[in-house]
């Protein structure tokens, strides 16, 4: 891979340290990238890590967290006359309700990350409010449907499944993708509406790795993102499967989107995802129905993983086999 000098971040040393705080992989990813995209993508990831982190401060009600939410999404979309006053509320109200230091420092540093997005150039900065659009929906989505953590709440069907991995997924892969064609001439070897559609494919994949991996953690937070018409009809193990088969299917459209892409930067940090959700998915498999510990790939793994990238230059051939491997331990 072309020497860079190592990213910088949205926008500052600090706003850098943080989204390494609060990412364990994705910031991998964003650091590999060229720098023409890594600043907005890194801006985005700390806007929707921030409104996540809102949705799911779980001592504060329902109705609070949503209305927050709201008043963060619009400050974000440029709608609000005086968004820095809103969002210090915000941080000063959330902030003390966060146990974990790194998503504390998350919260009061709403106001940097707002400043970093209006850093941004015209065109990055609409793409990032329009993903940004995207992701605050489906997690108001979250906050409206589990607003009873006394309950488990299912989904209702496959339809609302499909919505919600857009939302908060898909989305990305979209907004990946538009930042990639603007910015890097000749950016794939496919059309840009068939990367879109891969794009979008490979986002909702990732969620599903994400929804299948905290399904016990979610559960005894009220919340089941398999839907209950095919629970009901076929049984939590069988909805499992074929939910872990949609997730290998995106996957694969994930390798087949990183395959296209000319950049090795930009293949290599579109490539690692797909590589950890198929090792995810193969330590799902292999674990016993009966473990409820929670499934995370080593980070012995993923240097791993790393190492055989660079080595390779990030050449096709060998992120095929590597995705190929992955797949066949599954």
């Amino acid at each position: 891979m072309d020497a860079e000098t190592p990213p910088a971040a949205p926008s500052s040393p600090d706003l850098a340290r943080l989204l390494r705080s609060v990412s364990r992989s994705f910031d991998l990813s964003i650091r590999l990238l060229p720098r023409a995209v890594r600043a907005p993508v890194a801006v985005a990831y700390l806007l929707a890590r921030a409104a996540d982190t809102l949705a799911d401060t779980s001592q504060v009600p329902a109705a609070e967290r949503g209305t927050k939410l709201s008043a963060w999404a619009a400050a974000v979309s440029g709608d609000l006359a005086d968004p820095g006053r809103e969002v210090r509320q915000i941080a000063e109200s959330f902030a003390p309700m966060q146990s974990d230091a790194d998503e504390r420092a998350l919260i009061l540093a709403l106001p940097a990350c707002l400043d970093a997005l209006s850093a941004l150039d015209a065109d990055d900065r609409a793409d990032v409010r329009a993903v940004l659009r995207h992701i605050t929906r489906g997690q108001a989505l979250d906050v409206q449907r589990f607003a009873d953590p006394g309950r488990i709440v299912s989904l209702a069907n496959a339809a609302e499944l499909d919505e919600y991995t857009y939302l908060v997924a898909g989305c990305v892969g979209e907004f990946w993708t538009a930042l990639c064609d603007r910015h890097l001439p000749h950016f794939a070897a496919l059309p840009l509406d068939e990367m879109r559609n891969l794009g979008r494919r490979y986002g909702q994949a990732l969620q599903l790795v994400n929804i299948l991996r905290d399904a016990e953690a979610d559960a005894a937070a009220g919340r089941c993102y398999l839907p209950a018409d095919e629970v009901a009809a076929l049984g939590i193990p069988a909805v499992r499967r074929k939910w872990l088969e949609h997730a290998h299917t995106g996957l694969a459209q994930g390798s087949r989107y990183a395959d296209a892409v000319h950049s090795r930067r930009v293949r290599a940090a579109t490539a690692l995802p797909a590589l950890i959700g198929i090792r995810t998915l193969a330590l799902l498999e292999q674990r016993a129905s009966t473990d409820s510990r929670p499934v995370k790939v080593p980070r012995s793994q993923v240097r791993s993983l790393l190492l055989r990238i660079a080595v390779t230059f990030a050449s096709r051939g060998p992120l095929r086999r590597m995705f190929e491997d992955g797949a066949a331990s599954a």
